[in-house]
């Protein structure tokens, strides 16, 4: 469940500048994680069994850090650069687990742009509680418009 509705904006390369940035919130919900499980084919017990994950170093049910990275994907394609732009590569770092029932905010921000190659760089978080859980970087490949 977002809070931030997607704009559907494709802006081109002659509209994209360094600093630009795009986020949305969601909480991370039960529901999400089994369909998660179900949909990834990682149903690794801390995920999706209350019991086992209470025995766990994380004492409760974490979220797939992949769940929590996706949302990046969502912003690229909806947000910052928009329709059409496709992923060349994206890294990340799990600082801390993502618990299940967390609200997670996923920013994205571009911080170099190759008018050459048609690719824009990003730098990619998500925060709980205003804390980095997950960081990283993305370059994207712009459209031909």
């Amino acid at each position: 469940m977002s809070n931030n509705k997607p704009t559907n904006k494709s802006y081109t390369l002659a509209e994209l500048a360094e600093g630009m940035s795009a986020e949305l919130t969601q909480i991370i919900t039960a529901v999400d994680t089994l369909q998660f499980a179900s949909l990834s084919g990682d149903c690794n017990p801390v995920h999706v069994d209350e019991n086992y994950a209470a025995n766990s170093r994380y004492k409760k049910r974490i979220a797939h850090g992949l769940h929590g990275a996706s949302f990046f994907s969502a912003l690229f394609g909806t947000q910052l650069p928009g329709e059409g732009c496709v992923y060349a590569s994206q890294n990340l770092q799990f600082k801390r687990p993502v618990y299940v029932g967390d609200i997670v905010t996923a920013k994205v921000t571009i911080t170099s742009i190759n008018h050459v190659k048609k690719m824009v760089s990003f730098e990619t978080k998500c925060f709980v509680k205003n804390k980095v859980v997950i960081d990283g970087k993305a370059d994207i490949f712009i459209p031909k418009k």
